[in-house]
């Protein structure tokens, strides 16, 4: 009956940028877009939509905020922890802290165009 999750949704106020931003930083591919919404699938078929907003985050979502209630990271599995965090430097993206490594699992934190906290994990092992 339930297959799982289909698509989150982030509220932009400006999608179109914010679904390129995603394209070409960490390879998404932006797949299907109407009246301003975009949808953008990554390679592992996992897809956001990025739908208008009224406003824009006050303030950059920063990790000392990954506790609070709510929507908090958005979290890319990557294959290859080093290049990944080599590349979003090369398209000038600003770490949250350095990367770090914790149970066996490496971890980079930053911000997306619209200061949305994401990060890169590279688990040592799947979780179960």
């Amino acid at each position: 009956m339930f297959q799982g999750i289909e698509h989150l949704a982030i509220a932009s106020p400006n999608p179109e940028k914010l679904a390129q931003w995603y394209a070409d930083h960490l390879g998404f591919h932006i797949n299907f877009s109407y009246a301003g919404n975009y949808f953008v699938r990554a390679a592992n078929g996992a897809m956001i939509e990025i739908i208008p907003a009224s406003n824009s985050l006050a303030v950059p979502q920063v990790l000392a905020n990954n506790k609070d209630a709510g929507f908090r990271h958005l979290a890319i599995a990557i294959d290859d922890f080093d290049a990944g965090v080599a590349h979003l430097r090369e398209k000038g993206v600003q770490m949250v802290g350095e990367p770090f490594e914790t149970q066996g699992n490496r971890l980079a934190f930053f911000n997306d165009a619209d200061g949305n906290l994401v990060h890169l994990i590279k688990r040592e092992k799947p979780l179960p």
